[in-house]
């Protein structure tokens, strides 16, 4: 199991933003979590990064994470891009993918890693020299997945990638994730174009105010008329 989340409490004050999850992703998979604004997807993905304070226990790789700062997540092998691209504006695109490199030392392998990432988005090598707040929402979707992977990740949690682009590019993505998996980088991806995740998962969680309340593989949970209703359409 690469990943194993047991008993994930978070709370923001008064409010109890996730009432005690489990869950896991294994080696290899495309795990969707999926569920309406607010049921605490996001939560759940910086509590796995360490990016706020949770209980519970959350394993990766078969060492314990939960009390380990953020940065040491990230050299322990699991990155995430976030909901809304968090790109470094004033940098160039060539800058911001060797952001992601942040924590290597290995100057040849950076090399060869910066130009498959190149290899994967074309665009970002056309535009390497550009700086990074002028590119389209899509592209700075493309760097933000680009810099992530410059860490050499086993495990890549996505929130949100398809939020605010169009529907080609949207595909476009999606292809891209399916890619990269492919390559074996194990994904955890949050998205609210449910029928889209689905689409590429291998199982699926679904998340309501802070409760998982469906699980299976992506195509049952797809089949789960509660789930056609709520969330396909």
């Amino acid at each position: 199991m690469l990943l194993k989340v047991d008993n994930l409490i978070v709370n923001y004050g008064m409010i109890n933003a996730i009432k005690d999850i489990s869950f896991e992703v294994e080696k290899g998979e495309i795990v969707a979590l999926i569920g309406a604004n607010g049921a605490g997807k996001t939560s759940t993905m910086h509590a796995i990064s360490g990016l706020i304070p949770s209980k519970g226990t959350i394993t990766f790789n078969n060492k314990e994470i939960s009390k380990i700062p953020a940065h040491k997540i990230v050299a322990e092998g699991l990155a995430q891009v976030p909901e809304g691209r968090r790109i470094f504006a004033s940098l160039t695109v060539a800058d911001n993918i060797l952001m992601g490199a942040y924590l290597r030392k290995d100057k040849e392998e950076i090399k060869k890693d910066r130009q498959h990432v190149y290899d994967l988005f074309p665009r970002l090598y056309e535009r390497r020299h550009q700086l990074a707040g002028t590119l389209s929402g899509g592209e700075q979707q493309m760097l933000a997945m680009g810099r992530a992977l410059m860490s050499k990740p086993k495990l890549l949690l996505m929130d949100e990638p398809s939020m605010g682009l169009s529907p080609i590019l949207v595909n476009e993505i999606f292809d891209i994730i399916r890619e990269v998996n492919k390559e074996g980088v194990t994904i955890l991806l949050v998205e609210q174009n449910a029928n889209k995740a689905l689409q590429i998962a291998d199982r699926a969680y679904v998340l309501e105010t802070g409760k998982i309340t469906i699980q299976g593989k992506a195509s049952e949970v797809a089949a789960n008329p509660l789930v056609k209703e709520a969330y396909l359409g």
